[in-house]
């Protein structure tokens, strides 16, 4: 079974006066939601409160999301000064993140560039890879190696070069790879937890404030096929 972050059980990557990173778990969701389930920032913002004794609301900026089912880097703004610069920096993409992947059906190349366009259905929440523009779609960009070989699997390191809605998850199932746990995009059945095998595993900027150059790496989650990666 998932098990949800709570302000006892988050993981934190990294935490200053300005920005607070999360290791986003299988089922937590970044920001409230049609469904009503509590949000990681509201979680994130229960842990600030208690740690530092801060009396009233905390102040906490979204500055980008993880689907439900995918794990790893989230980050969060402390200060209205670090939600503005770190918006930039990701609308500007100034950030480099890179994620893993397991996947069925080994690629046809070891490493290459996927580019599709990608057009989203509101309907039912997917995203479709065209290899030719189609009307409303929009560019999107990647690059993927393999990393490791399992016995029914094979692990990829993607790095994006768009951000576009469920991006990876829909280049990789257009290629006939789909991601571990996707039922949305092809996969034959889902995970034990209800989670796909998708995790943002590192992310590279420029500190909003202090200008030092931050890289964040987030574990895997404990689990029998991330643990042979």
């Amino acid at each position: 079974m998932k098990i949800v972050s709570d302000k006892n059980n988050l993981q934190i990557l990294h935490e200053d006066n300005h920005i607070i990173v999360v290791n986003k778990r299988v089922g937590d969701i970044v920001q409230g939601d049609k469904t009503g389930d509590k949000p990681l920032s509201d979680v994130v913002k229960e842990y600030i409160k208690d740690k530092y004794n801060k009396p009233g609301d905390v102040f906490l900026g979204v500055i980008h999301r993880l689907d439900r089912p995918t794990t790893g880097i989230v980050v969060f703004a402390r200060t209205s000064k670090a939600l503005s610069r770190m918006n930039e920096l990701f609308s500007n993409r100034e950030t480099k993140k890179t994620y893993w992947a397991v996947v069925k059906n080994k690629p046809a190349e070891a490493a290459a560039k996927l580019v599709h366009y990608l057009k989203r259905n509101e309907k039912n929440n997917t995203s479709k890879a065209h290899l030719k523009e189609v009307p409303d779609s929009k560019l999107a960009s990647l690059d993927y190696k393999i990393i490791k070989e399992l016995q029914n699997y094979t692990a990829l390191e993607i790095n994006l070069h768009t951000g576009r809605h469920h991006q990876i998850r829909a280049q990789l199932s257009a290629i006939g790879s789909p991601i571990k746990g996707d039922l949305k995009y092809g996969f034959d059945r889902s995970n034990p937890d209800g989670g796909i095998h998708l995790h943002a595993r590192k992310l590279v900027f420029v500190h909003p404030v202090s200008k030092e150059d931050i890289t964040i790496i987030a574990p895997t989650p404990d689990e029998t096929i991330w643990n042979a990666i």
